[in-house]
């Protein structure tokens, strides 16, 4: 009898390198899949269709009122610096119908930005007096122009609120080769803003941050001997701003992608630059904000008939934009206290609701949209080695300059799956709890969302 030759067991051992290699991968896709059950025990049980309708009628007939949760009118003119990136103006469109709904002139508000917004309900009513400048918010020289060009005579002598509110937002990259675009609009930008704030005499800036700045980035591929009984590190994180308080800006490698590392240094920019005379301070919206057809959270999904995801058992906590205005307006309230331990420092907040699943969402779209909606479970370990390659792939030419223009670039929503966005597509947790905290303790003492 023969025994086996070098070749048998070579192939052998390849056929068991590939079982093993599918086995763990497998296993992976498994605890991807998972919520972990301190992260179940925090969000609300799968909503019912019959639940939806109701309260969905009970809405369209009485419509949220957000004036009823607004701090008292302010004698005082308003810089609205909006999104670069969304034609919608998202929350800065927000905090000036707020503005207006509880009494606020529209020449004591001027909108700056990239260009006009496109919102349905800046169409009528007092939104339509609003002043505009188109303003590059990268360029010093245009924000000062913007900032400097001249008011109304009956409101020109009032005190100045800046908020600010731009950002590029592109999740999934973290490459640093294409980190000086976010850069630009996110760092520079917000340098710009402060720099013209101060030189017009504000005395409030308030500025949009963002609670992903908290985020580590997953690590998904578990060590063997780590792969029962644990979760990969980072697979549910809790949103707050323990990163600010007391410790240094962590490194670039130590978020999940170059949108929050940007939002980050802009921030402490920000909260460095408060003083005497000069309040500042940031809201971390937390995790997505959504209540726009343009929004990642809601619009994306509503405009599709079919939703690819992975993610429909991902458990996190979102805010509406006309909540984080809200905010806003309670932040320039506090900032403009005698007594002012609020300044300085970044808030998180978010809905007032428990964090909910994102296949919560697809519940309420299929239950309440007239148009078919349907999901499309993928396997998370797939797409991640796919969105490593398309990372590979995206950063050849950066890394070998000849090949600009040879090999094709990738197009599509393809081009967004990155391994940044794995990170984001983790359960996070965040709350409105320090917020609320008594004034005492240096915070609003109110619960407004």
């Amino acid at each position: 009898m023969t025994g086996y030759t070098l070749l048998d067991w070579l192939t052998i051992g390849a056929y068991l390198s590939v079982a093993l290699l599918v086995a763990y991968l497998a296993r992976i896709n498994y605890l991807l899949k998972g919520t972990p059950e301190e992260v179940r025990k925090l969000t609300d049980a799968p909503w019912q269709p019959a639940k939806l309708k109701e309260i969905y009628e009970k809405l369209r007939t009485h419509p949220v009122d957000y004036t009823a949760n607004l701090p008292p009118r302010q004698s005082r003119r308003y810089i609205l610096v909006q999104p670069l990136n969304l034609s919608t103006g998202l929350v800065g469109g927000f905090i000036v119908l707020q503005l207006l709904a509880r009494g606020t002139p529209p020449q004591s508000i001027r909108i700056i930005d990239i260009r006009k917004t496109e919102r349905s309900d800046f169409k009528t009513g007092p939104a339509t007096k609003v002043g505009f400048v188109q303003t590059d918010i990268t360029s010093k020289a245009s924000v000062r122009a913007a900032f400097g060009r001249e008011w109304h005579h009956s409101v020109a002598h009032l005190p100045l609120t800046v908020f600010h509110t731009a950002a590029v937002i592109i999740p999934s990259d973290r490459c640093k080769h294409v980190y000086a675009f976010p850069e630009r609009v996110n760092v520079t930008g917000t340098r710009n803003v402060l720099d013209a704030a101060e030189a017009a005499g504000a005395d409030i800036v308030s500025v949009t941050s963002s609670a992903s700045i908290a985020i580590r980035p997953i690590e998904p591929f578990v060590s063997l001997w780590r792969l029962f009984g644990n979760w990969p590190k980072y697979f549910w994180q809790v949103l707050d701003c323990r990163d600010f308080f007391g410790k240094p800006l962590r490194p670039h490698e130590e978020f999940f992608g170059n949108y929050p590392a940007t939002k980050a240094v802009a921030e402490r920019a920000v909260c460095d630059a408060n003083r005497s005379g000069f309040r500042t301070g940031c809201i971390r919206p937390a995790n997505g904000v959504y209540g726009s057809p343009a929004d990642n959270i809601l619009g994306s999904p509503l405009a599709r008939a079919v939703m690819p995801t992975w993610a429909a058992h991902i458990v996190q906590s979102f805010v509406h934009g006309a909540n984080v205005a809200v905010a806003h307006l309670h932040h320039e309230a506090a900032l403009l206290r005698p007594d002012c331990p609020q300044a300085g420092r970044p808030f998180v907040v978010t809905d007032p609701n428990p964090p909910i699943a994102y296949d919560h969402m697809y519940t309420a779209i299929r239950t309440l949209s007239i148009h078919p909606f349907m999901v499309l479970p993928l396997p998370p370990v797939v797409m991640l080695l796919m969105a490593h390659a398309i990372e590979w792939w995206s950063v050849l030419p950066y890394k070998f300059p000849n090949l600009k223009g040879v090999i094709p670039s990738i197009s599509g929503d393809a081009r967004y799956l990155k391994p940044g966005l794995f990170s984001i597509c983790t359960h996070l947790v965040a709350t409105n709890d320090e917020a609320a905290r008594p004034v005492s303790e240096g915070v609003w003492g109110t619960r407004v969302w």
